[in-house]
């Protein structure tokens, strides 16, 4: 347990901080799930909408450092391939 006043701020902060970053996290692995689960069912258009709040979820999370933004990246990069397969399939 924290003693002086700046370490309980501190772990005041950081439980504020934590539950910021989690929201973050957990939106953007919704969305990502989301989008997987409808091209599984070929409802294309659909995953492209969703696919546009993943994209804006994580580069938002890698703005406020919440997440790396190459792991922003390597997730945008794999939605995006797997809308591309799942269009070429399709047509």
């Amino acid at each position: 347990m924290a003693n002086t006043k700046s370490a309980k701020k501190r772990m005041r902060q950081v439980e504020k901080r934590t539950d910021r970053n989690r929201m973050f996290k957990a939106s953007a692995r919704t969305y990502i799930k989301k989008v997987r689960r409808l091209i599984e069912e070929g409802n294309i258009e659909e995953a492209e909408i969703v696919a546009k709040s993943a994209y804006s979820t994580l580069d938002k999370a890698a703005r406020k450092n919440i997440i790396h933004p190459g792991n922003a990246a390597r997730r945008k990069g794999r939605i995006m391939a797997a809308l591309a397969a799942a269009q070429t399939k399709e047509a």
